[in-house]
Formats: C-alpha cells, sequence, structure tokens
C-alpha cells in the first residue's frame, strides 16, 4: 500500500462530558447505517466534549442527521494519510508541508496493529488547498 493519502471531510457535535454520550451518538449513526472512517473524542471546555465524525459519505451523513435531528457542525476539511507502517513516513509527510511553509495545526493517528497506519492532519482552511496540492491530492 505504501501511502495513500486523500481529502476527507469531517463534522463535530459538542456535548456534555458525562458517561454515554459517545456511545449514544455512535448508536445514532450505526443505526442509520453511517460508516466512519475514524472518530474522536477531545474535551473542549469546562464539562464539554467534542465529538468529531470522518464518515465514509458525507452526504450520507448529512441526510441521515437531519431524519435523526442531529445538530452537527460542519463540514470541515482534514487530510486522511493512510499506509504501511515504516519509520519515517510522518516525517515525510510533514517535511512537504514544511517545506510548503504549511502549519499543521492539529493531528492524530495510529497503528493498526498489522504494519499500517492511519494519520489524520488538520490544516487551517486557508492553506488546505495549498497543503493537498503540496500532497498531491
Amino acid at each position: 500500500m505504501a501511502v495513500h493519502i486523500r481529502r476527507v471531510d469531517y463534522f463535530y457535535v459538542n456535548v456534555r462530558d458525562q458517561p454515554g454520550e459517545a456511545y449514544k451518538l455512535l448508536t445514532v449513526l450505526a443505526a442509520r447505517r453511517i460508516s466512519l472512517l475514524a472518530f474522536t473524542a477531545v474535551p473542549s471546555g469546562e464539562a464539554r466534549a467534542q465529538l468529531t465524525i470522518f464518515p465514509d459519505d458525507p452526504q450520507h451523513l448529512i441526510s441521515e442527521a437531519r431524519h435523526a435531528a442531529l445538530a452537527l457542525d460542519g463540514p470541515y476539511h482534514a487530510l486522511l494519510v493512510q499506509g504501511d507502517d515504516e519509520l519515517g513516513t510522518l516525517a515525510d509527510v510533514h517535511h512537504q508541508l514544511y517545506d510548503a511553509g504549511v502549519n499543521v495545526y492539529a493531528a492524530s493517528g495510529v497503528a493498526d496493529g498489522r504494519h499500517g497506519f492511519g494519520y489524520l492532519i488538520y490544516i487551517r482552511p486557508e492553506d488546505f488547498e495549498k497543503a493537498a496540492h503540496t500532497l498531491g491530492v
């Protein structure tokens, strides 16, 4: 697989930071057959959490969110890097962005335990097209 980079859309919802909030959202998404590329949950203030959804099909999510009365914020854009888990791969991606003068303002990744990885790169909207072009997507 080497490395595959693509544009992805994401949406988020802010919830109370209490047990079960991610479960409730993920249950609704599963019941509505929303396939996810990624999901994150992070604190977003006092007693609040931000649940971020990276759908495989953004239009399907938008349609189903309306029917389920989910108040989603988005879409926003990110880059999803997937590939073989080799030393230096992420450094190479960041080096290309650095050379282009693009700032990565957030990123998150994980190895899958089978020699592959997924990595989300968040770029500010004003730099997104430059970053995508730099990485060939």
